[in-house]
Protein backbone atom coordinates (compact mmCIF):
# COMPACT_ATOMS: atom_id res chain seq x y z
CA UNK A 1 0.00 0.00 0.00
CA UNK A 2 2.65 2.70 0.85
CA UNK A 3 4.17 1.72 -2.53
CA UNK A 4 1.18 2.92 -4.37
CA UNK A 5 1.66 5.80 -2.13
CA UNK A 6 4.82 6.55 -3.25
CA UNK A 7 3.92 6.03 -6.87
CA UNK A 8 1.18 8.47 -7.02
CA UNK A 9 2.70 10.65 -5.58
CA UNK A 10 5.98 10.91 -8.15
CA UNK A 11 3.29 10.62 -10.90
CA UNK A 12 1.01 13.52 -9.61
CA UNK A 13 0.59 16.52 -12.25
CA UNK A 14 -2.39 17.99 -9.90
CA UNK A 15 -0.25 21.34 -9.30
CA UNK A 16 1.68 22.47 -13.05
CA UNK A 17 2.99 25.60 -11.01
CA UNK A 18 5.01 23.11 -8.94
CA UNK A 19 6.06 21.04 -11.54
CA UNK A 20 6.91 23.32 -13.82
CA UNK A 21 8.99 25.19 -11.15
CA UNK A 22 10.84 21.77 -9.98
CA UNK A 23 12.04 20.86 -13.75
CA UNK A 24 12.75 24.61 -13.96
CA UNK A 25 15.53 24.34 -11.00
CA UNK A 26 16.12 20.77 -12.13
CA UNK A 27 17.57 22.22 -15.56
CA UNK A 28 18.71 25.50 -14.43
CA UNK A 29 20.44 23.63 -11.89
CA UNK A 30 22.72 25.64 -8.78
CA UNK A 31 26.75 25.97 -9.82
CA UNK A 32 27.77 23.32 -7.04
CA UNK A 33 25.48 20.83 -8.31
CA UNK A 34 25.92 21.71 -12.20
CA UNK A 35 27.20 18.13 -13.31
CA UNK A 36 24.13 16.04 -11.18
CA UNK A 37 20.94 15.30 -12.65
CA UNK A 38 18.40 16.80 -10.51
CA UNK A 39 15.20 14.49 -9.53
CA UNK A 40 12.70 17.03 -10.37
CA UNK A 41 9.77 15.47 -9.69
CA UNK A 42 6.93 15.28 -6.51
CA UNK A 43 9.47 13.74 -3.94
CA UNK A 44 7.78 10.36 -1.93
CA UNK A 45 7.88 10.09 1.39
CA UNK A 46 10.94 8.06 3.43
CA UNK A 47 10.92 5.70 6.13
CA UNK A 48 9.83 2.74 8.29
CA UNK A 49 6.71 1.28 6.88
CA UNK A 50 6.23 0.37 10.89
CA UNK A 51 6.83 3.75 11.70
CA UNK A 52 5.44 5.06 15.22
CA UNK A 53 6.45 8.81 14.34
CA UNK A 54 5.32 10.55 11.01
CA UNK A 55 7.39 14.03 10.43
CA UNK A 56 5.58 16.78 8.98
CA UNK A 57 7.57 19.10 6.95
CA UNK A 58 6.55 21.56 4.69
CA UNK A 59 7.76 20.75 1.44
CA UNK A 60 11.20 19.63 -0.65
CA UNK A 61 13.98 22.29 -0.86
CA UNK A 62 14.63 23.23 -4.57
CA UNK A 63 18.50 21.84 -4.09
CA UNK A 64 17.73 19.57 -1.32
CA UNK A 65 14.98 16.84 -2.02
CA UNK A 66 14.34 18.15 -5.56
CA UNK A 67 17.76 17.59 -6.60
CA UNK A 68 18.57 14.47 -5.05
CA UNK A 69 14.49 12.82 -4.75
CA UNK A 70 14.70 12.11 -1.36
CA UNK A 71 12.85 13.84 1.72
CA UNK A 72 15.36 16.31 3.94
CA UNK A 73 18.48 15.02 1.77
CA UNK A 74 20.84 17.71 0.27
CA UNK A 75 20.41 20.50 2.10
CA UNK A 76 20.97 22.32 5.22
CA UNK A 77 17.87 21.23 7.00
CA UNK A 78 18.44 17.78 6.42
CA UNK A 79 21.83 17.59 7.78
CA UNK A 80 20.15 19.09 11.14
CA UNK A 81 17.63 16.86 11.22
CA UNK A 82 18.78 13.53 10.62
CA UNK A 83 21.99 14.47 12.86
CA UNK A 84 18.87 14.77 16.08
CA UNK A 85 17.58 11.56 14.20
CA UNK A 86 20.75 9.92 14.80
CA UNK A 87 21.00 11.58 18.64
CA UNK A 88 17.78 9.89 19.94
CA UNK A 89 18.82 6.62 18.11
CA UNK A 90 15.53 6.91 15.19
CA UNK A 91 18.04 6.40 12.55
CA UNK A 92 21.54 4.79 11.88
CA UNK A 93 24.96 6.43 11.83
CA UNK A 94 24.64 7.24 7.94
CA UNK A 95 22.46 10.31 9.38
CA UNK A 96 25.92 11.80 10.93
CA UNK A 97 27.49 11.72 7.10
CA UNK A 98 24.08 13.92 5.49
CA UNK A 99 26.35 17.04 4.13
CA UNK A 100 24.39 18.61 1.50
CA UNK A 101 27.23 18.28 -1.18
CA UNK A 102 27.25 14.08 -0.40
CA UNK A 103 24.08 12.84 0.93
CA UNK A 104 22.07 10.66 -1.84
CA UNK A 105 19.23 7.85 -1.71
CA UNK A 106 21.94 5.39 -1.89
CA UNK A 107 24.18 6.51 1.17
CA UNK A 108 22.66 4.03 3.64
CA UNK A 109 20.56 6.18 5.89
CA UNK A 110 17.93 4.23 7.54
CA UNK A 111 15.20 5.26 9.51
CA UNK A 112 14.18 3.75 12.77
CA UNK A 113 10.12 3.29 13.23
CA UNK A 114 10.13 7.26 11.69
CA UNK A 115 8.55 8.16 8.18
CA UNK A 116 9.04 11.60 6.95
CA UNK A 117 6.42 13.22 4.98
CA UNK A 118 5.22 16.49 3.67
CA UNK A 119 2.10 18.68 3.08
CA UNK A 120 3.32 19.58 0.02
CA UNK A 121 5.55 16.66 -2.13
CA UNK A 122 7.43 19.36 -4.81
CA UNK A 123 9.57 22.21 -4.62
CA UNK A 124 7.27 25.52 -4.42
CA UNK A 125 8.63 28.75 -5.64
CA UNK A 126 10.33 30.66 -2.82
CA UNK A 127 9.36 27.38 -0.34
CA UNK A 128 5.64 28.58 -0.46
CA UNK A 129 3.24 26.89 -1.60
CA UNK A 130 -0.18 27.91 -1.95
CA UNK A 131 -3.27 27.09 0.21
CA UNK A 132 -4.92 25.17 -3.02
CA UNK A 133 -1.30 23.28 -3.27
CA UNK A 134 -1.46 21.86 0.20
CA UNK A 135 -5.39 20.79 -0.18
CA UNK A 136 -4.06 19.16 -3.73
CA UNK A 137 -1.50 17.04 -1.90
CA UNK A 138 -3.78 16.42 1.08
CA UNK A 139 -4.61 13.56 -0.06
CA UNK A 140 -1.35 11.86 -0.02
CA UNK A 141 -1.10 12.81 3.84
CA UNK A 142 -4.70 11.64 4.12
CA UNK A 143 -3.69 8.07 3.06
CA UNK A 144 -1.17 7.44 4.83
CA UNK A 145 -2.60 8.97 8.04
CA UNK A 146 -4.82 5.61 7.53
CA UNK A 147 -2.47 3.07 6.27
CA UNK A 148 0.41 3.86 8.86
CA UNK A 149 -1.64 2.04 11.66
CA UNK A 150 1.25 1.94 14.11
CA UNK A 151 2.04 5.99 14.59
CA UNK A 152 1.71 7.29 18.07
CA UNK A 153 3.20 10.68 17.39
CA UNK A 154 2.88 13.39 14.51
CA UNK A 155 5.91 15.78 14.81
CA UNK A 156 4.85 18.58 13.11
CA UNK A 157 7.67 21.08 11.52
CA UNK A 158 5.80 24.40 11.89
CA UNK A 159 3.03 25.79 11.54
CA UNK A 160 2.13 25.53 8.18
CA UNK A 161 2.68 21.56 8.74
CA UNK A 162 0.39 21.61 11.79
CA UNK A 163 -2.58 23.07 9.96
CA UNK A 164 -1.96 20.90 7.12
CA UNK A 165 -2.23 17.91 9.29
CA UNK A 166 -5.10 19.09 11.27
CA UNK A 167 -6.94 19.89 8.28
CA UNK A 168 -6.50 16.11 7.20
CA UNK A 169 -7.04 14.32 10.79
CA UNK A 170 -10.57 12.27 11.19
CA UNK A 171 -12.47 14.69 12.81
CA UNK A 172 -13.37 12.15 15.34
CA UNK A 173 -9.47 11.86 16.71
CA UNK A 174 -10.39 15.69 17.62
CA UNK A 175 -11.16 16.75 21.26
CA UNK A 176 -11.85 20.25 19.60
CA UNK A 177 -12.32 21.60 16.07
CA UNK A 178 -10.01 24.20 16.57
CA UNK A 179 -6.17 24.18 15.31
CA UNK A 180 -4.22 24.25 18.45
CA UNK A 181 -1.65 27.01 18.63
CA UNK A 182 1.81 26.24 17.54
CA UNK A 183 4.66 26.91 19.87
CA UNK A 184 7.79 24.99 19.87
CA UNK A 185 7.79 21.69 21.93
CA UNK A 186 3.88 21.51 22.82
CA UNK A 187 1.91 18.39 22.57
CA UNK A 188 -1.17 17.58 21.90
CA UNK A 189 -2.70 14.47 22.77
CA UNK A 190 -5.29 13.28 20.68
CA UNK A 191 -9.20 11.55 21.37
CA UNK A 192 -7.17 8.16 20.22
CA UNK A 193 -4.33 8.28 22.36
CA UNK A 194 -2.29 9.36 20.02
CA UNK A 195 0.27 12.60 19.71
CA UNK A 196 0.82 15.92 17.85
CA UNK A 197 4.42 17.05 19.25
CA UNK A 198 5.56 20.27 17.55
CA UNK A 199 8.64 22.02 16.23
CA UNK A 200 10.22 24.98 14.98
CA UNK A 201 11.18 23.90 11.62
CA UNK A 202 15.19 23.18 10.88
CA UNK A 203 14.85 25.95 8.09
CA UNK A 204 18.14 27.97 7.67
CA UNK A 205 15.53 30.60 8.71
CA UNK A 206 15.65 29.76 11.88
CA UNK A 207 18.74 27.95 12.85
CA UNK A 208 20.84 30.65 11.69
CA UNK A 209 18.88 33.03 13.58
CA UNK A 210 18.95 30.47 16.76
CA UNK A 211 15.25 30.85 16.46
CA UNK A 212 16.29 26.88 16.16
CA UNK A 213 19.29 25.80 18.51
CA UNK A 214 20.49 21.91 18.22
CA UNK A 215 19.66 21.26 21.79
CA UNK A 216 15.91 22.44 21.02
CA UNK A 217 15.49 19.68 18.59
CA UNK A 218 17.22 16.96 20.31
CA UNK A 219 14.74 17.49 23.46
CA UNK A 220 11.69 17.26 20.38
CA UNK A 221 13.54 14.21 19.15
CA UNK A 222 13.69 12.61 22.71
CA UNK A 223 10.21 13.39 23.81
CA UNK A 224 9.40 11.98 20.05
CA UNK A 225 11.02 8.66 20.64
CA UNK A 226 9.21 8.49 24.16
CA UNK A 227 5.66 9.62 24.12
CA UNK A 228 3.25 6.01 23.80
Amino acid sequence: MAKTISEEIIKCKRCPRLISHGQKVGREKRKAFIHEKYWAKPVPSFGDLKARILIVGLAPAAHGANRTGRMFTGDQSGLWLYRALEKAGLCNSAGKKQEPETAHIHDGLQLKKVMITNVVHCAPPENKPTKEEIQNCSEYLRQEIENFKDVRVYLVLGQIALRGLWKTLPDEWKSSPNLPKFSHGKKVQLKNGKWILCSYHPSQQNTFTKRLTEPMLDEVMKVAGTLK
